[in-house]
């Protein structure tokens, strides 16, 4: 059975405003104001599931500035792959981020052995 952190990744990843928003944020950085439309989902809907994605390391925060002098953030896609094994009466359940920290890399690793 999945532990309480699988089944949340689980249950964010079977969510299509989540899935959404991973698959526009991949192509480029993207405002709420850009999701919404991409996703056709409300801006408070694509918040919540900024929240969750961030929360979860999937998405990258980056602060911009519009020509007129006002600050708005973009969102990109960090989340590469989840590799899930079940075998033998378990479940295994790998996260690959882009550009993932060297140290959280190797603790990922190690843990693995």
């Amino acid at each position: 059975m999945p532990d309480d952190e699988e089944q949340e990744l689980l249950a964010l990843l079977d969510d299509e405003y989540a899935r959404r928003i991973l698959i526009a944020a991949s192509e480029e950085p993207m405002s709420v104001e850009r999701l919404t439309e991409c996703c056709d989902a409300s801006p408070p809907t694509i918040y919540r599931r900024i929240d969750r994605l961030t929360a979860q390391g999937f998405l990258d925060e980056y602060q911009e500035l519009d020509p007129d002098g006002h600050h708005y953030k973009t969102y990109s896609t960090r989340l590469e792959r989840v590799a899930i094994e079940i075998a033998e009466g378990s479940m295994e359940m790998d996260v690959y981020r882009r550009d993932e920290d060297p140290a959280d890399r190797f603790t990922r690793l190690f843990e693995d052995l």
